[in-house]
């Protein structure tokens, strides 16, 4: 893929575990830099960044981007889903050759705020630090967002306890799982379930 020199295909890969490639022939001067944005408009100046390199002519000084996240199974209303959630909302890395005029074309996107880097200078991140990134997006498995705390009074909407009312003990995002202590016969039982079958009262 390194050496393809069919620019259309290779253009069009969007993402790719939050990579949006601009041009996968890249030079051994390329850095990665980061980029910050206004929050949740990430993949909105990725997008418009991708635009201006390739209308622009700057395909040979910016290559990449990425968007570290995460896959995360969010449970809302006894449902399941599966979302992508920003490890560091507001950045966005670029992997680019810094001169004065690429530098403008990211620095003047719209969202951008401006440059990471130490005093004005944009500082390059270690390509080894981009690789751990990269690793972790890919291979992190699903974890489950809590939407329950301990204390929370829940009612059990699903199993041999629907409809009973309790509290939570214990939450367990790995698994998303909570242990629910319920009052049976005037005692208080925990119970173990699953997200899906409690909702918070």
């Amino acid at each position: 893929m390194a050496n393809s020199k069919s620019n259309t295909i290779d253009k069009d890969i969007t993402k790719e575990d939050g990579v949006i490639i601009v041009n996968s022939d890249i030079p051994l001067e390329a850095k990665w830099y980061v980029v910050h944005t206004y929050s949740g408009h990430e993949n909105k100046v990725a997008a418009t960044l991708k635009q201006r390199a390739e209308i622009g002519g700057f395909t040979d000084r910016i290559f990449k981007m990425f968007i570290p996240q995460q896959q995360k199974i969010v449970v809302t209303e006894g449902k399941k889903r599966s979302t992508e959630e920003k490890l560091f909302p507001g950045y966005l890395m670029v992997q680019m050759i810094m001169d004065d005029d690429a530098w403008y074309v990211v620095r003047s996107t719209p969202g951008v705020t401006g440059f990471v880097g130490m005093g004005s200078a944009p500082t390059p991140l270690p390509e080894s630090e981009v690789k751990t990134l990269m690793k972790f997006a890919k291979m992190e498995a699903p974890k489950f967002e809590a939407k329950f705390s301990v204390g929370d009074s829940v009612k059990i909407s699903d199993g041999p306890f629907r409809d009973f009312l309790g509290k939570v003990d214990e939450v367990n995002e790995e698994q998303g799982k909570v242990k629910v202590l319920v009052s049976v016969f005037g005692r208080e039982t925990p119970v173990e379930l699953d997200f899906t079958q409690i909702s918070r009262l």
